[in-house]
């Protein structure tokens, strides 16, 4: 079974194989959203999971987050934990084929769950899914694992694959990683150019 299908991933839900489930926000993206003042940027979370990002930002007054995960496992739970949430910022379906404009993207789990060879194909995704001047924030293995999903890097493949598209403004080791995580996170905030 191929880990890019949305079967792949409803049946690690089903069978409660969510090693990446912190169970909560991830410490560095609150931090993050925390020191955000304008509630009106348009949100992405793509690969959103379980949906703490989300809920997070929604409770805090962002009116135009929006949740996307290729599975529905998650979605329908995120739906029974925040019924108030508008049902048409929610996306079940593939990244890869989703459109929008959005002036903040957060990543948390999808670059590290997709197949490595579309890691340029994710870095050029983000860049026509993000309005000029737009940000994607968020977090990056820097390690390697034996197979994966999760699949690591490296900061020096990072820089290779998002400099054709975005000024690096922030990529480097996390000091608010959860304790698992410690010292094998990088905070990234990339800018696409407003030219």
């Amino acid at each position: 079974m191929s880990f890019l299908s949305s079967d792949y991933w409803s049946n690690r839900y089903e069978v409660g194989q969510t090693g990446w489930d912190l169970k909560n926000i991830s410490p560095p993206l609150k931090a993050y959203i925390d020191q955000l003042q304008n509630k009106n940027l348009r949100i992405l979370i793509p690969g959103a999971g379980y949906g703490y990002e989300v809920m997070y930002l929604f409770q805090k007054g962002f009116t135009h987050v929006n949740y996307l995960d290729f599975s529905p496992a998650p979605l329908e739970n995120f739906k029974k934990n925040l019924p108030e949430f508008p049902e048409e910022q929610l996306f079940c379906e593939d990244f890869f084929k989703h459109t929008g404009a959005y002036d903040l993207i957060l990543e948390q789990t999808l670059f590290c769950a997709i197949d490595p060879e579309l890691r340029d194909y994710y870095a050029k995704k983000v860049n026509d899914l993000l309005v000029p001047g737009g940000k994607l924030v968020g977090l990056l293995f820097n390690r390697q694992f034996d197979s994966g999903p999760p699949f690591g890097g490296t900061k020096e493949e990072y820089m290779r694959r998002f400099e054709p598209y975005f000024s690096i403004c922030k990529m480097e080791t996390c000091y608010n990683s959860v304790d698992a995580r410690s010292g094998t996170e990088l905070f990234i905030q990339l800018q696409k150019s407003v030219s």
